[in-house]
């Protein structure tokens, strides 16, 4: 026989949970008034990026409901080269979702190649009819908005290489930057400081004329070895050498500021003198490459060191030449008593007698033009095989020695005629 409760303990029962909610808070959000707190990757709905989208038809191919919509047309791009051929490419018309059909299975996020689609924590897309939910690509693009920024890598994790790309290309061009606008300070600076008035009683300061041509050799030597590119390294050469002209140039006024004839007429300039900058020295470029230094840098090198060679040479020439005696100065009492004592008593012709003071010096072995350099000394050539240089190198200082010993022969013929 089954028991039975008294009556009214059911009764009682109802009232104690009632009243047990009644002094508890509720468990509901108001909507819409409370948002809710979703997870960064929920899955609300699918967000296109358009511009990422290459109408590869992978998420439609692979969709289980057949809920996406593509459509496209092709363009003939040109060719990014001159003579290269032209090339077609896919152009997205229309992208479109029925929302209707789709089970937000993901498989279309999975599968896209490029990164085209997104889950977007959008849920608010309700609407009253069903044909509605169909969302065209304009829709899906401004979902994109809402996506949140992915996870960051993880310590030690390298970057994409399309996102290193784009982080190396903007320190370029931000490095260009700051070079073209150190070059513009630098002009403003020197025009600046051309066209202000000089104060009274003070010299005012030359003009510094900057041609495209004038670079700091050394500089841009230095920038082009730390893997910079020949316009910031030409750039920032070229600020280089205005700034070490101006430095030259108020030495030289200080050091010339006493008088003022000297002010008026200063003394020629060492760097007045002009070298055309198309040869190389060639034991400077033979030396960098046997060091493994590329061929440009051996080149570039090789050139300064040609200049400033020249330059030294040019300017011991000039010191010398300004050293001896002009033809229309009186000769002293020894030099005058020279010739006479040294001319043969016997009616020899003058033409025997040593040169005047103003005949030009013996011949220098780089005065000697040799014709016909393709030869080369073949015990030089030999040894530096032997030695384990490379036959470029040894064959180029094989020629440098055949010339120098042709050019010795050919002043010691002539000492001896």
């Amino acid at each position: 026989m089954a028991t039975t409760s008294p009556p009214g303990v059911g009764l009682l029962k109802g009232l104690a949970v009632t009243i047990k909610h009644v002094f508890s808070r509720p468990s509901t959000q108001m909507y819409p008034k409370e948002r809710p707190d979703l997870p960064p990757r929920s899955r609300g709905v699918i967000a296109l990026m358009e511009e990422n989208c290459t109408v590869c038809m992978l998420c439609a191919r692979e969709c289980p409901d057949w809920c996406i919509y593509i459509d496209s047309h092709k363009e003939t791009v040109p060719p990014a080269k001159e003579g290269g051929r032209a090339r077609t490419r896919n152009v997205l018309d229309r992208f479109a979702i029925d929302f209707a059909l789709c089970m937000y299975c993901g498989i279309c996020v999975e599968v896209c190649p490029f990164d085209a689609l997104w889950w977007s924590p959008e849920f608010e897309y309700s609407e009253y009819s069903m044909g509605l939910l169909l969302h065209e690509k304009d829709k899906l693009r401004e979902w994109a908005d809402t996506v949140p920024p992915p996870p960051p890598l993880e310590e030690g994790a390298l970057p994409p290489a399309e996102v290193a790309d784009a982080i190396e290309k903007a320190a370029k061009q931000r490095e260009l930057a700051a070079a073209e606008e150190a070059e513009a300070a630098v002009q403003a600076e020197a025009t600046t400081g051309a066209a202000a008035a000089p104060a009274a009683g003070k010299k005012a300061e030359p003009e510094i004329e900057v041609t495209a041509g004038q670079i700091d050799q050394e500089t841009f030597d230095k920038l082009i070895a730390e893997g910079k590119s020949e316009r910031i390294a030409r750039s920032k050469a070229k600020a280089a050498w205005v700034k070490k002209e101006k430095a030259r140039l108020k030495a030289e006024m200080e050091a010339s500021g006493g008088g003022e004839a000297a002010a008026e007429a200063p003394a020629p300039k060492p760097a007045e003198v002009h070298v055309e900058a198309g040869q190389i020295d060639q034991e400077t470029y033979d030396q960098l490459i046997a060091e493994g230094k590329t061929e440009r840098m051996a080149r570039a090198k090789a050139k300064a060191a040609y200049v400033k060679k020249e330059k030294a040479r040019l300017r011991a020439e000039q010191a010398a030449a300004a050293a001896t005696p002009a033809a229309g100065t009186p000769a002293t009492a020894e030099t005058a008593e020279a010739p006479a004592a040294e001319a043969p008593a016997s009616g020899a012709p003058a033409t025997d007698a040593a040169p005047a003071s103003g005949a030009p010096a013996a011949k220098r072995l780089g005065d000697v033009h040799v014709e016909g350099t393709g030869e080369i000394d073949q015990e030089t050539f030999d040894r530096l095989i032997a030695e384990g240089k490379s036959e470029r190198i040894a064959r180029s200082k094989a020629k440098a020695a055949w010339v120098k010993k042709r050019k010795q022969e050919l002043l010691d013929q002539e000492g001896d005629a």
